[in-house]
């Protein structure tokens, strides 16, 4: 959050680039290695290898987060060019404010009640002058990144990851200035940028793809590649395509829950019980891919939707965990089988992952996801627990008391 070019767009999920300075300084990767990361988020994994000196091909399935990915990753401006496009637009948002322009009836509903009147004109004007600005795309995107940022920085609504609350409950109380946050953002942006360290990189070769991690083999040559490295959605409920509601809202992308369902929601790896629908998932219930591969684990997982399915019919929420865990470990099965590919003989496949309980249900996943990579193939694996979850949960009585953890899953081909 406070690294160079990583804190242009806070993240909630993943992890530090220092996590793959590790791992590249580990395996000994160098300029003709490859880096994959089939979960890439907003570019951890290839920012850093791009840093590092290593070739690296990220897959990220939502459209919005991928093009945050693909703008940190560009890094070489002109910063005189740049500077003068801020100025630019500053000026001209304050101009069309000075004249009183107005903002009604652009937006859905959420975005008017995370900011206050004057604040929300304000972003609006910078978001006019943004779009219309002569200017390549590339400089265009560097300041559409830099206001995304600033939404967060000056809503009064509670904005704790991983979602936003425009509620009086958890309302802000400091009135903020969209124009001065939003150029002091640009102004770190720009200083990132101005490093050395980012003048003159090696050479290397980086492919981002706005793609689907459970079709792997589509996006790299087999055996072409010497580490992946990733984090995947937690079986913990976590809407990634809500995540980003408020952002995607106000650029005008997406206007309705519905349309973030057709464009996001509904191609992202299953992980939330809002990706399930009940009658289209009936083939994937008894987790016909886990079977052919390792019909012990199948057992298992059998049993707990079995029980998650009765505990669902007693519980008010009536949550789909049942489907949502058949449908999580039939997905990660694709990208096991993806993975193993793509690797070369002897190189690591290595997950941060959590386990999980839902309705109090523990469900081992870091060590599930080993036991099913050795049925795809993998010689071994190995599970590093990190640290304990779910303590700040421990006054909660409506929540289960089970410990959890999160740990790194090495896998080696």
């Amino acid at each position: 959050m406070r690294a160079p070019i990583h804190r242009w767009f806070t993240y909630p999920a993943g992890y530090s680039y220092k996590f793959v300075d590790c791992k590249i300084n580990e395996y000994a990767l160098n300029e003709t290695s490859w880096i994959a990361d089939p979960f890439l988020g907003t570019g951890t994994t290839s920012v850093s290898a791009k840093m590092n000196g290593v070739n690296s091909i990220g897959i990220e399935a939502h459209p919005f987060v991928y093009w945050v990915a693909k703008n940190k990753l560009l890094m070489q401006y002109d910063v005189e060019v740049l500077h003068s496009d801020v100025q630019t637009v500053i000026g001209e948002a304050q101009v069309l404010f000075d004249k009183g322009v107005q903002c009604k009836d652009v937006w859905p509903d959420l975005v008017y009640k995370c900011f206050r009147d004057e604040v929300l004109n304000q972003l609006f004007t910078l978001r006019t002058a943004i779009e219309q600005i002569d200017s390549v795309d590339s400089r265009r995107d560097f300041l559409k990144i830099a206001l995304t940022a600033t939404l967060r920085d000056v809503t009064s609504a509670g904005a704790g990851w991983p979602y936003i609350a425009p509620s009086k409950y958890a309302e802000r109380t400091v009135q903020r200035d969209a124009f001065e946050d939003f150029a002091t953002r640009c102004a770190m942006m720009l200083d990132d940028v101005c490093l050395p360290s980012f003048r003159d990189l090696p050479a290397t070769e980086h492919k981002l793809i706005n793609g689907d991690a459970r079709q792997l083999t589509q996006y790299a040559r087999p055996a072409s590649v010497d580490l992946i490295l990733t984090s995947p959605p937690y079986l913990n409920n976590y809407d990634y395509a809500d995540r980003t509601r408020l952002e995607t809202y106000f650029w005008g992308i997406y206007n309705s829950w519905g349309q973030i369902s057709k464009h996001v929601r509904d191609h992202l790896l299953v992980a939330a019980t809002t990706q399930i629908r009940r009658t289209a998932m009936e083939n994937v219930r008894n987790c016909p891919g886990v079977e052919s591969v390792s019909p012990k684990l199948h057992r298992e997982l059998i049993g707990i939707i079995q029980r998650l399915e009765e505990i669902r019919k007693i519980k008010r929420g009536r949550k789909s965990y049942d489907l949502m865990v058949a449908g999580y470990f039939e997905d990660m099965l694709k990208v096991i089988k993806g993975a193993y590919i793509l690797l070369r003989k002897g190189k690591p496949f290595v997950l941060v992952l959590g386990d999980s309980a839902p309705y109090g249900n523990h469900v081992r996943t870091d060590e599930i996801i080993g036991e099913l990579a050795v049925a795809v193939g993998f010689s071994e694996y190995s599970v590093e627990v990190i640290r304990a979850r779910g303590e700040k949960w421990a006054g909660n009585s409506q929540r289960h008391q089970l410990p959890l953890r999160e740990s790194i899953v090495t896998i080696v081909k």
